[in-house]
């Protein structure tokens, strides 16, 4: 994965809005190297371009929403995560909605998605950002800190006083096919006192049990029960992988967080960015690859890592 990539065919989902209740269509085109991932959100005759990058985050109370000039869209994160583990730079995003569609509540529909579009290869190397030094951002009991390492980690521990729930841990190396298979299916998860004060205050109009696990006071509603045992956990390490992508830059290092959320996950990668002095961007080359394979020296073991994760 030294080179960037892109879509190799356009596609277009249709599907409800998670707040909104409503039906939103998203179009995704292929788009040439250095673009970065841009999100063309229309309202009536007016079309904004917002690239998806963490200076373009103008909210995380309830998903991560980039903006621009007045018109945003929201929960983007699910979208990102699987952008990002298929190793996707570059592309155009066609929204007629205020946020992206939530799908079945996990980032399963947008794997799928990019399994019919496929993916191209384009002739210009990848940028990654290495991580130099360890930095950690705490908010009262969140906690998230970031360190070297040679591929990118994700570990995450969640606390939650629910017996459907309670402690729950998870490390792991984000690799395409981990992310399809162990990853991308965890869906998004909330209280069901929760999901009834929003809905009264016209938020969450479109969740319902279709779209995400739904917790009473008895434990979880929805009939076909979970996924995984600790979907929870697993949900919450696809949610950073999304918040993380907006670095705007695919990440060498290992994150680690307990009880964090989209706020502490951006307040990270803003800390991370106004700190170049913790990070190095590192490009690698066939030539690089090569030498790797033959001697896999630190310096570029960590291309080479990332290229069979």
């Amino acid at each position: 994965m030294i080179y960037q990539c892109t879509i190799a065919n356009s596609i277009t989902i249709s599907g409800i809005g998670l707040h909104s209740g409503k039906t939103i269509n998203m179009t995704l085109r292929p788009a040439e190297a250095g673009i970065g991932i841009i999100f063309h959100r229309t309202e009536g005759e007016r079309t904004v371009s917002i690239e998806a990058i963490s200076a373009n985050v103008v909210d995380t109370r309830l998903a991560t929403v980039i903006g621009k000039s007045g018109l945003t869209v929201s929960t983007v994160e699910h979208l990102m995560a699987a952008l990002c583990a298929h190793g996707i730079d570059n592309l155009h995003i066609d929204i007629d909605g205020p946020e992206v569609p939530v799908m079945d509540g996990s980032a399963r529909s947008f794997v799928e998605t990019l399994q019919q579009t496929g993916i191209r290869t384009l002739p210009r190397s990848r940028k990654f950002l290495a991580v130099r030094k360890p930095m950690t951002v705490i908010d009262g009991e969140k906690r998230v800190s970031v360190i070297p390492s040679r591929f990118f980690r994700v570990t995450a521990d969640i606390a939650f006083d629910h017996p459907s729930i309670g402690l729950q841990h998870r490390s792991v190396k984000v690799s395409k096919e981990f992310f399809q298979r162990e990853l991308a299916p965890a869906r998004t998860f909330g209280f069901l006192k929760e999901v009834e004060y929003l809905k009264a205050n016209g938020l969450a109009l479109g969740g319902s049990l279709d779209n995400a696990v739904v917790i009473g006071d008895e434990g979880v509603l929805n009939p076909e029960g979970l996924r995984f045992h600790d979907e929870f956990v697993r949900h919450k390490i696809l949610d950073a992988i999304g918040d993380f992508s907006l670095a705007g830059y695919p990440i060498l290092g290992h994150f680690k967080s307990f009880k964090s959320g989209h706020d502490i996950n951006h307040q990270m990668i803003e800390q991370i960015l106004a700190s170049p002095d913790c990070w190095k961007l590192v490009e690698f080359t066939e030539k690089d690859l090569q030498e790797a394979l033959l001697a896999a020296p630190p310096a570029l073991a960590s291309g080479l890592a990332l290229s069979e994760a």
